[in-house]
């Protein structure tokens, strides 16, 4: 979240910052409490320097033996008076820091005007989309057609939205996943295996809390929830910490299942991998120090990228626009991986900086060399959507004859060249 005295004293830059996004998001409620309760703040600050003024007034007169009943009379209406702005204070600061939760980050100046995302800005481009000399499947044809993945068998047992793998559908997911892991953790990163649930207080450290509790999973009679993401359980492993200087960056990277309602996403991609309730992802994780946040960006960019790139996927890397960008990331760039079934670019990973925003949210600090502490800077992205990245080989990798060829890194975990 937002700094609530940087946003207290800078309404009108906040507001207009926030506007940016698309929609005015008003901060009347914010203004008002906030100058309330720098009244209350000054007006007890006085009050007490007044009651001490007066306690020492009444033991002058004790010792002096002379009455001082008007001025204890007094010195207990103070204190009355107090005890009510305090109370009153503590309620202005528990309403601040809700209204504080659905505040969404900041933009950084360098992201693009825009309203959505027929606005991104294309960065560049790797691979040449594949131009077909036969009739081209769709990913769920393919998978119909070689009774490797069973949508149908998933709503049985489930309900919309999820799906069965079969054979070497199943395997070519699980050498994804391990070809991922494999490729981040050459590249440095520290594999993480946690837990899929997590509780409220990670949920509210990521930002998924409260503003987006409709598409949460939560399990019922408990404080869990099942993750939407590795990023939430990841960056919460250092949630109340203080790092030290020399151990920044951070780099994690995680294999979860993950878990969305996808609540507004009614009558979108409603067949194949695209757009499940539960699906596979490896997710990259960053703490960094905030003098180097932005370069993070960038290198975690390119190592999601390498992914792509091992695999032979064409694909494009696009900056969102001020209308696209997440809640709590201050600039997110978009990998997008080429669909042929779609004829255009799917995001296949987001990779964001959130700045300080959520290492506020969650506590997660550092002690820099000049021996101060200071709120590090969080960044994470998909290393990559593991199903879209299934979905994506079967429809570039497709042949004539049915068969779809294995893409050569994944053949050592695969054990055949391709589906036949």
């Amino acid at each position: 979240m937002l700094d609530l005295r940087f946003v207290t004293d800078n309404i009108e830059l906040v507001e207009q910052k926030l506007a940016r996004r698309g929609k005015r998001i008003s901060l009347d409620e914010v203004k008002a409490l906030g100058e309330e309760r720098r009244r209350i703040i000054r007006d007890v600050e006085a009050l007490k320097a007044n009651k001490n003024a007066v306690s020492a007034e009444i033991a002058l007169k004790k010792r002096n033996k002379e009455n001082a009943d008007d001025l204890i009379a007094k010195m207990k209406e103070e204190v009355e008076t107090i005890k009510t702005l305090d109370a009153r204070l503590a309620e202005i600061e528990a309403r601040l820091g809700e209204l504080m939760y659905e505040i969404p980050n900041l933009l950084d100046d360098s992201v693009p005007d825009g309203k959505d995302s027929d606005e991104n800005v294309e960065i560049r481009r790797f691979g040449t989309p594949r131009t077909f000399d036969f009739e081209a499947k769709a990913h769920w044809d393919i998978g119909e057609s070689k009774n490797i993945l069973s949508p149908g068998e998933g709503a049985k047992i489930t309900g919309a939205r999820f799906t069965v793998y079969r054979g070497l559908a199943a395997r070519l997911e699980r050498a994804v996943i391990n070809y991922m892991l494999d490729t981040h953790t050459k590249n440095g990163y520290t594999e993480i295996f946690p837990p899929f649930m997590v509780n409220r207080d990670s949920m509210y450290g990521t930002g998924q809390l409260p503003k987006f509790a409709e598409d949460m999973y939560k399990i019922e009679n408990t404080d869990f929830y099942l993750v939407p993401t590795a990023e939430v359980p990841v960056t919460n492993l250092h949630r109340g910490d203080i790092l030290k200087a020399d151990q920044l960056p951070v780099w994690y990277c995680a294999y979860t299942a993950c878990f969305r309602g996808e609540a507004g996403s009614a009558g979108r991609d409603t067949r194949g991998l695209i757009r499940q309730h539960q699906f596979n992802k490896v997710e990259l994780v960053k703490f960094a120090h905030p003098d180097h946040s932005w370069e993070e960006l960038e290198s975690l960019t390119n190592e999601a990228e390498q992914i792509l790139i091992g695999l032979g996927l064409p694909y494009r890397v696009v900056c969102l626009c001020a209308g696209d960008v997440g809640f709590s990331s201050a600039k997110t760039y978009d990998l997008e991986v080429w669909m042929p079934s779609y004829g255009r670019y799917v995001e296949i990973s987001s990779c964001s900086n959130f700045v300080d925003f959520q290492a506020r949210r969650a506590n997660i600090k550092f002690r820099d060399t000049d021996g101060k502490v200071k709120l590090v800077h969080t960044l994470n992205g998909s290393g990559l959507a593991v199903g879209r990245t299934v979905a994506a080989i079967l429809e570039n990798y497709q042949n004539a004859d049915g068969s779809v060829t294995i893409p050569e890194a994944l053949r050592p975990y695969m054990g055949v060249d391709t589906i036949d």
